[in-house]
């Protein structure tokens, strides 16, 4: 059987065009000759555009018994007799000889050097900087003006020339073009000659089949079975405003259809085995949810997992393959390496780039395959990411339809419902009309998944399981910086602000990755759709979860959170936010960004079942303390901004004591006491200053005339509540309930220390044990030269502490209570664990419950 990711060729016997020439080593034309070859046509060829290369997806023109050029324009009106007619004759345009310009350029940006004029700019290596990068070269240099937007929904230099051309770009620039050398290295000035492109292989896309009926919702029933036919609406996008980038492309719609029509040449086969599988076959283990997938695959099962790396050779892909799992804070052993094989290969290759002797091994020893490789990139088009997201599908599941019956389980996404204005996101609900998904991203994800439908009608079993956000760890924090969501999350807590939604279909990596494995190693499971979204978030739980973290934000309906953000990013730009400032700015991708924020809550009955039935752990919203553990992890690769010590406080009191100190040299007991106060504000940026640190900021000052007659003030100042989960000091006779760390400065600008500590004790004065703390003071660098001991006035304690807390003036009466009170609530939990501490450790002793061996027991 003919690969399902090959197509077909035509126009074989049709005579080469002078770019194509020069692609194929010929023609020795210099760039000024080229230009000029380009301005003027093929004087020769009656339709320029004849001789361009067919373009997968667009169905080729009906003949016309008078061909035009595409690029000629309307003709002008004739002028009144007597006057002179300028010449203003356009010459025809070779979009083949533009195509290898802008091939040319284009190579330049890549690691391999150059592009064929057929191939896709990002699946060469290019990245969308790259791909800016790109178009302000060919505008500055060569007077090439494309559009971004264009190059992302078709980043195949023919494609890019055939949209130029069509928008006017013909005689004026090229014949200006044509006068101007253009060196090697890219720069005006010098004469050169571009370098050859590698010759592309010419390619004719199937003819769109007729579109069928929408389906009537599917009712709860095995996946396995027949499915219902998925339409493909077959309907003329209209070019107005009102349109724009609410459609789907015509030329995407009818690749669609082709791509579908590719599943009908997979081979029947029969059900597989229903065995857990112990040879299992895993692409994208490189990426986050794969790398998660793989470590779960190897401790939920024993199976011996070949995983699929891009690669040259298979020393790279092992080195990448360790680099992604570190990266992601997942062990790399010698017994992961013993459980694994890795397989250096391409998703986006026929048979995966793999040997012919390799495939048909894997065909006939496998007991599972599992899809997670996909090309994630909301700003690419269909035509850029369909050898990825679609083709690589089909290509894994003629793997599993050949040789030995194999299950395949395919990682989908909840981006197939990406319909703005769709009202239910069940696991059976149909799926989103496609000509109202926009972007490639979307498109890709739903050809793969109803292709996949397809190929079930031949007997194949497979598996959908569509992950929406996926979220960090929940205990490592581990995310992903190129992830939507972790985009979103990560603008939110920068700019304190929230767009208004109505849910987020989020869960953590953990969980995903551990239900998917679930189905793959459960038989039962097999062939069914799965929602594996979690529990949605709403607005409020966002909301709350951020300000219970000291991250308070402010609502905003879309277009004005966009704006602000862009506006914010612009003026702070903030390098690993530079995709979610390029998606904000894309259409295609707005409108991505606003079915995802808009859309109804998914739900996952089927999933919930077997989460029950296997009992694994259950879904569970992802809450503030796994948000803050991914924010930790954010703010820490520069993604996201936690509350700072010089921030605006969130919550705020004072604190005064009053004592003396002593000489701390040994004759403490004989020297005269000096009086020592302070006069302190404690304060928190945020709860997660609390829960992530348990510390606490001061300010103020310090009277000590043994130190200085003037007040010192607090130049930096901490107190950490249970320092070291309180462990005892002095032989566990003293539990450490705060530490107080303070750099002071005197009036004369000299720098002082002062440490001071509150201990628990099993005695009676619990009350004066939570307001005396025992100080030393020292010279910066030095030992300490003061010691003794202060105490909060008993009448000014609760007072101060308590009723005298203060909140940030920003936030609502509703928000301040609760701010106070999680204060009070956590405060008193860790001095009451403190102090219980040492009365626990005495009723031990007291009650002999750790015994001590007899001399006769200790004979024996």
């Amino acid at each position: 059987m003919r690969d399902v990711n090959s197509e077909d060729t035509g126009d074989t016997g049709r005579p080469w065009s002078v770019a194509e020439s020069i692609e194929r080593g010929g023609g020795g034309l210099g760039v000024t000759e080229l230009l000029a070859k380009v301005a003027a046509g093929e004087a020769s060829a009656p339709d320029a555009g004849a001789d361009a290369p067919a373009d997968p997806g667009r169905s080729p023109a009906p003949a016309a018994s008078t061909p035009a050029p595409a690029s000629t324009p309307a003709p002008a009106a004739v002028p009144a007799p007597g006057v002179p007619v300028p010449d203003m004759t356009v010459p025809d345009v070779d979009v083949a000889a533009v195509a290898a310009v802008i091939a040319t350029v284009a190579g330049r940006h890549l690691p391999e050097g150059g592009l064929a004029p057929d191939a896709d700019f990002f699946d060469a290596g290019g990245t969308s900087v790259h791909a800016v990068e790109f178009v302000a070269e060919l505008e500055r240099d060569l007077g090439v003006e494309l559009d971004l937007d264009e190059v992302f929904a078709d980043a195949r230099p023919v494609s890019l020339a055939r949209h130029w051309v069509a928008a006017g770009g013909t005689a004026a620039a090229l014949a200006n073009l044509a006068t101007r050398p253009y060196e090697a290295s890219g720069a005006p000035g010098a004469s050169g000659t571009l370098p050859a492109a590698p010759a592309p292989a010419p390619v004719t896309a199937p003819a769109p089949a007729p579109a069928p009926a929408r389906p009537a919702p599917a009712a709860h029933a095995r996946a396995s079975a027949t499915p219902a036919v998925v339409s493909v609406p077959s309907v003329t996008v209209a070019s107005s405003p009102a349109v724009h980038h609410t459609r789907a492309r015509r030329e995407d719609l009818d690749q669609i259809l082709a791509d579908l029509a590719l599943a009908d040449r997979l081979p029947f086969t029969d059900v597989p085995e229903p065995l857990p599988p112990r040879r299992i076959l895993l692409t994208g283990a490189t990426g986050f949810l794969g790398s998660h997938m793989l470590l779960d695959l190897l401790r939920h099962s024993d199976a011996h997992v070949h995983c699929l790396v891009r690669a040259p050779d298979e020393e790279a892909a092992v080195e990448r393959l360790a680099a992604q799992l570190r990266g992601y804070r997942l062990p790399w052993s010698a017994e992961v390496r013993r459980r694994i094989t890795v397989l250096p290969g391409d998703i986006r290759r026929p048979r995966l780039g793999l040997s012919e002797e390799l495939w048909h091994n894997l065909a006939h020893e496998l007991d599972a395959v599992v899809g997670v490789a996909a090309a994630v990139d909301f700003l690419r088009g269909y035509p850029s990411l369909r050898g990825s997201n679609v083709l690589g599908a089909l290509t894994l599941a003629e793997l599993a339809a050949t040789g030995r019956p194999k299950p395949l389980h395919h990682i989908s996404s909840i981006a197939v419902f990406n319909e703005v204005g769709i009202t239910s996101m069940g696991e059976d609900d149909p799926l989103a009309h496609v000509d109202r998904l926009v972007a490639g991203y979307d498109q890709s994800k739903w050809a793969a998944e109803v292709a996949l439908r397809r190929a079930r009608d031949h007997g194949l079993v497979v598996s959908a399981l569509r992950p929406g956000g996926i979220g960090g760890h929940t205990r490592t924090g581990a995310h992903n910086p190129q992830d939507l969501s972790s985009g979103l999350i990560s603008a939110f807590g920068r700019f304190r602000t929230v767009p208004a939604f109505r849910c987020l279909n989020a869960a953590p990596v953990d969980w995903v990755s551990r239900v998917a494995v679930a189905v793959v190693c459960e038989p039962d499971a097999w062939g069914f759709d799965y929602n594996l979204t979690g529990v949605p978030n709403t607005l409020d739980d966002v909301v709350r979860d951020m300000a219970l973290g000291g991250m308070h934000v402010r609502v905003q309906d879309w277009d004005e959170w966009r704006t602000d953000a862009l506006a914010r990013l612009e003026a702070d730009p903030v390098p690993e936010l530079g995709f979610l400032n390029r998606v904000l700015r894309s259409p295609a991708a707005l409108r991505l960004c606003e079915a995802t924020l808009q859309g109804p809550a998914a739900t996952g009955d089927r999933t919930a079942a077997l989460v029950e039935a296997l009992d694994l752990p259950r879904a569970a919203r992802y809450d503030a303390r796994a948000q803050m553990r991914t924010f930790e992890r954010l703010a820490a690769d520069g993604l996201a901004r936690l509350p700072q010590k010089d921030d605006p406080p969130y919550l705020w009191f004072t604190e005064t004591t009053r004592g003396e100190v002593r000489p701390a040299d040994g004759a403490g007991g004989t020297a005269a006491a000096t009086p020592c106060s302070m006069a302190l504000t404690l304060s928190i940026a945020g709860m997660h200053q609390l829960v992530g640190e348990r510390r606490v900021d001061v300010t103020g000052e310090v009277r000590c005339p043994a130190v200085h007659p003037e007040p010192l003030t607090v130049e930096r100042g901490d107190v950490w509540v249970r320092p070291e989960e309180g462990i005892p000091h002095h032989h566990g006779l003293r539990h450490p309930l705060l530490r107080y760390r303070l750099r002071l400065r005197d009036a004369d600008g000299g720098t002082w220390w002062l440490e001071g500590h509150k201990y628990a004790r099993a005695r009676r004065d619990l009350w004066r044990q939570t307001r005396a703390l025992s100080v030393e003071i020292g010279r910066e660098g030095g030992p300490a030269v003061l010691a003794g001991e202060v105490v909060v006035p008993a009448d000014s304690y609760v007072r101060d502490q308590i009723d005298g807390i203060r909140v940030a003036p920003h936030l609502t009466e509703q928000e301040g209570r609760a701010a106070k009170l999680t204060w009070l609530a956590w405060f008193g939990r860790e001095m009451g664990r403190g102090l219980l501490g040492p009365f626990a450790r005495a009723a031990a002793e007291l009650l002999d419950l750790r015994r001590t061996p007899t001399s006769r027991e200790q004979h024996r």
